[in-house]
């Protein structure tokens, strides 16, 4: 009898040992990726839309600008002592992409598109924006009517706005006189960034400079690539937009 418990318990130890073994892989496994490839973000707010919706899940490319304290995942880097700055393999953005920050101040990450560039200089103007002296064009495509977050029933103008070099991007604009219409302008410092929601007239942005202003480029997180999903959904009424379901939807 006791030789048989012997075996059982040893039997039990392997499998033990050997599922123990399989469970630390596969965390190490997720570790590097989270760390260094791709991780998800979830989308709170209104200030990226219509590009992204309150409730996608953002794929972020961890590697796009390389590694920093950052790059960790569960926090553990929020953790770190400030000495532990800087970036591993760094690169600047691109102008146009939509990137994944962390704001020092409110210890939380936030998502906006990169519109300036170091010594670029920018000002917005009657609700346009104008980048080195320059008015961006944009293309009016109607409007769009819905219900914000906390059920207010909202009406913005639509745009195809292009900025230098190209890209192009929708923009929404409730109207061309709000309090960060006619702000600057602003000359981004050397190593900084400036950013900006595409919902102009609902995102807190650079523009607030007392905000989250110029934007240093060890506080990348990393760039937003597509939309993985969402579980949001709202109650649809007639003549207002009810974003669908979204999946895998590149930005």
């Amino acid at each position: 009898m006791s030789d048989l418990f012997r075996r059982l318990a040893g039997k039990a130890a392997d499998e033990f040992g050997e599922t123990a073994r399989f469970l630390g892989g596969v965390i190490a496994v997720w570790f590097v990726l989270v760390t260094f490839v791709f991780a998800a973000f979830h989308i709170p707010s209104e200030s990226m839309q219509p590009s992204l919706q309150v409730g996608d899940r953002v794929l972020v490319s961890k590697f796009s600008y390389g590694y920093s304290r950052h790059s960790l995942p569960l926090g553990i880097g929020y953790a770190l002592p400030d000495s532990w700055s800087g970036r591993i393999f760094g690169s600047l953005p691109d102008r146009g992409d939509v990137v994944v920050i962390r704001d020092p101040d409110q210890n939380i990450n936030l998502i906006k598109r990169v519109i300036g560039l170091p010594g670029d200089r920018i000002e917005m103007r009657g609700g346009r924006l104008y980048i080195n002296g320059d008015r961006t064009p944009r293309d009016p495509q109607g409007t769009v009517r819905y219900r914000d977050r906390s059920g207010v029933l909202v009406e913005a103008a639509v745009y195809v706005e292009t900025l230098p070099g190209g890209m192009e991007h929708t923009i929404y604009e409730r109207s061309d006189t709000a309090p960060l219409d006619d702000v600057g302008p602003f000359v981004v410092p050397p190593n900084n960034l400036f950013l900006m929601g595409d919902n102009r007239d609902a995102s807190a942005d650079s523009r607030v400079a007392m905000g989250l202003g110029y934007v240093h480029r060890d506080e990348v997180v990393g760039q937003a690539w597509t939309v993985l999903f969402t579980f949001a959904s709202c109650r649809e009424e007639e003549g207002l937009f009810c974003p669908p379901w979204r999946v895998w939807r590149p930005l």
